[in-house]
C-alpha cells in the first residue's frame, strides 16, 4: 500500500511541477484534498490553460515505466511511450530522459483488455446495466474496449435505427472504447441488403442465437436461416458470432428441487452444444462460397469441453474460433449452493472434471479466448427472491472480474502474462477486426493499457462492485491480480480503485 501511495503522489506532483491539472477520481478524499492544493498552486505559478485531454492526466504525452511490460514477444522492463491516443515507442530501456514520467515499479504493464461478448442492454434495458455503469465498471478491472450484443436492449439491435441508437448513446457514455455485434436473426438473415447496411453503419459482425434467446424480439435461427446468411458472411469477411445450443426434449424429474443448480444443469446437457456444433459444422461443409479473411463461426461461451475434438476435426476444414468464459473457468457445478441463481447462465456452468479441461484447452491454445459474457439483471427476474433456478434469468455479471478470473484460473495450467495477453486482447482483437490497431503494446498501436498486480489479491466486495446490480458470484471469492490503473486511447480512466468522472471512450466502427 505504501508504494501505490508513493506512486500516486509522485503523479500528483508531477502535475503541480508542470501546471497541469487532474480531473477528480469519484469518492477519494485524499486525492481530492491534494488535488485542492494542487490548484491553487497552479493558479498561483502559471495561467489557466484549456487541456485537450479528457482523462485524469493533462499531459498530451506521457510515459510509463516498469519492471514487467508485456512486449509482444515476452516480458520483460520497460517503457511505454504514450502521445495522444497512440502508443509512439516500446524501449526496453527504462531511463527515461522525459518530464512526464509514470513508474510502476514492478507492477505489470499489459495490452488492456478487450471483452468481446458483454450485454449493455441500452437503449431500452439500461436498469439491468446501461453502458455508462457498465463500462465504468469494466475499465475499473483493466478492460479498455468491449464489443457489445445486440440484446438485451430494447429494441435490439437487427436494423441500422437500431445500431444509430445505440452509437449515439455510447458516444457520450462510454468509459472504454466501445464497438458493436449486430443480430442475426430471422427477419434479416436473407436479406443481404439489411446485413450490408449494418456493416456500413459499424456493426463489427453478426451474433445468432440457436435456441431461445430470452428476448421475444430476438428469435432463435435454425437451418435455413443460417444457410441463408453464410454466403454474405463469408464474401465480406465478418465472424458469425453463435450462441450454440440446438434444444431437444430431455427427460426431467418433476419433483425435482428447482432450488438446486442440478435440477437446473440437466435441463440443458451438453448434447445441446453438441448438436448445435455438428449443424453448423454440415452447413460450413454445405456451403461452397469462398470465405474472406477474418470470416470465422465463432463458438461464443463454450461449456461443454467435450465438444472440442469435434471442433478441432472441423477446424482443419474451416475457419472455427472459440470463446469460454471467466466464470466457467471459476466455477464448478458441485460448489454452487442451492438458491443462489447469480450462477444460472446458458449453458450452465459444468461440473469439475468439464471445468478443468476447459482450463487445459485455454491453456494449450485449443479455445482461442476468454470473455465475460457479462449479462446481468434485476434481482426480480434473478428470482433472488425464492432462489428458483428454472424461473430466474439466466447470465452471470462479471466484466469487472473478467481479468483477475481469468489469470486466477489459467495460471496454474502454465499461462504466463504473455499467454494470458493474447487471450485477453490479442485474440479478441483479431475476432473484432482491430489486430492492427488494437491488443498489444507496439508502436503506432491505440494506447490501451492496463497496470496491474499479478500476485495481489484484488477486492471482489459488493462494496467495489460497480456494475448496476451488485448480484455476482465472484462476490468475495480470492482472485488475483489486482488492477492499478487503466488508459483508454492514452486517456487515463482508473487509478487504484478510483474511476475518471468524465466518459472518454470512442466508438468503434470500423474492421481493420
Amino acid at each position: 500500500m505504501a508504494d501505490r501511495t508513493i506512486i500516486g503522489l509522485v503523479i500528483l506532483l508531477n502535475a503541480i511541477a508542470a501546471g497541469v491539472l487532474y480531473q477528480r477520481f469519484h469518492d477519494h478524499p485524499q486525492v481530492q484534498l491534494l488535488e485542492s492544493k494542487a490548484l491553487e498552486l497552479y493558479h498561483t505559478l502559471l495561467p489557466p490553460k484549456t487541456p485537450d485531454r479528457c482523462g485524469a492526466i493533462k499531459w498530451p504525452a506521457y510515459v510509463l515505466v516498469s519492471d514487467r511490460v508485456v512486449f509482444p514477444d515476452g516480458v520483460r522492463p520497460g517503457a511505454v511511450y504514450i502521445s495522444g491516443s497512440k502508443i509512439v515507442d516500446v524501449s526496453e530501456n527504462t531511463t527515461v530522459d522525459m518530464p512526464h514520467v509514470l513508474n510502476f515499479k514492478d507492477a505489470v504493464i499489459s495490452p488492456g483488455v478487450i471483452d468481446v461478448h458483454i450485454h449493455l442492454n441500452e437503449p431500452g434495458r439500461e436498469e439491468w446495466e446501461g453502458i455508462s455503469n457498465g463500462t465504468r465498471a469494466a475499465v475499473s478491472g483493466g478492460v479498455t474496449t468491449v464489443i457489445d450484443m445486440p440484446l438485451n436492449s430494447n429494441p435490439v439491435t437487427t436494423t441500422l435505427a437500431q445500431l444509430e441508437a445505440k452509437k449515439a448513446r455510447a458516444k457520450v457514455k462510454a468509459f472504454t472504447h466501445v464497438g458493436f455485434w449486430a443480430g442475426l436473426v430471422p427477419e434479416n438473415a436473407a436479406n443481404h441488403t439489411v446485413l450490408a447496411e449494418l456493416v456500413a453503419g459499424g456493426a463489427l459482425g453478426f451474433k445468432s442465437f440457436m435456441c431461445n434467446s430470452g428476448i421475444n424480439d430476438f428469435g432463435n435461427v435454425g437451418r435455413q436461416d443460417i444457410a441463408a446468411a453464410l454466403p454474405f458472411l463469408k464474401a465480406r469477411g465478418l465472424p458469425f458470432f453463435v450462441h450454440a445450443e440446438v434444444v431437444s426434449p430431455v427427460e426431467t424429474d418433476p419433483a425435482a428441487d428447482p432450488t438446486a443448480y442440478a435440477t437446473y444443469m440437466a435441463t440443458r446437457p451438453p448434447k445441446f452444444e453438441q448438436d448445435a456444433i455438428r449443424l453448423l459444422v454440415e452447413l460450413l461443409d454445405a456451403d461452397a462460397t469462398p470465405a474472406a479473411p477474418g470470416f470465422s463461426v465463432h463458438i461464443a461461451h463454450l461449456a461443454d469441453a467435450g465438444a472440442l475434438d469435434m471442433i478441432k476435426a472441423a477446424q482443419a476444414r474451416h475457419p472455427i474460433t472459440v470463446e469460454t468464459c471467466a466464470h466457467y473457468l471459476t466455477f464448478a457445478a458441485e460448489d454452487v449452493p442451492n438458491g443462489q441463481t447469480q450462477y444460472k447462465c446458458a449453458p450452465p456452468i459444468r461440473g469439475s472434471a468439464n471445468r478443468q479441461r476447459l482450463i487445459t484447452a485455454v491453456a494449450s491454445g485449443a479455445i482461442d479466448l476468454v470473455s465475460s459474457d457479462h449479462s446481468p439483471a434485476p434481482p426480480s427476474l434473478k428470482a433472488t427472491d425464492t432462489g428458483n433456478f428454472l424461473k430466474a434469468w439466466g447470465g452471470i455479471s462479471g466484466a469487472q472480474y473478467l481479468l483477475p478470473a481469468s489469470w486466477t484460473a489459467l495460471e496454474g495450467a502454465g499461462v504466463d502474462l504473455l499467454g494470458l495477453a493474447r487471450l485477453l486482447s490479442e485474440a479478441p482483437a483479431r475476432l473484432a477486426g482491430l489486430a492492427g490497431r488494437k491488443g498489444k503494446l507496439a508502436p503506432g498501436y491505440d494506447a490501451d493499457v492496463v497496470v496491474w498486480e499479478p500476485e495481489t489479491r484484488t477486492n471482489t466486495s459488493v462494496a467495489l462492485n460497480l456494475h448496476t446490480h451488485k448480484l455476482s458470484p465472484y462476490t468475495d471469492v480470492p482472485l488475483k491480480g489486482k488492477v492499478l490503473a487503466s488508459v483508454v486511447g492514452g486517456e487515463l480512466m482508473a487509478l487504484f480503485g478510483n474511476t475518471n468522472k468524465q466518459p472518454c471512450g470512442t466508438l468503434l466502427l470500423k474492421r481493420d
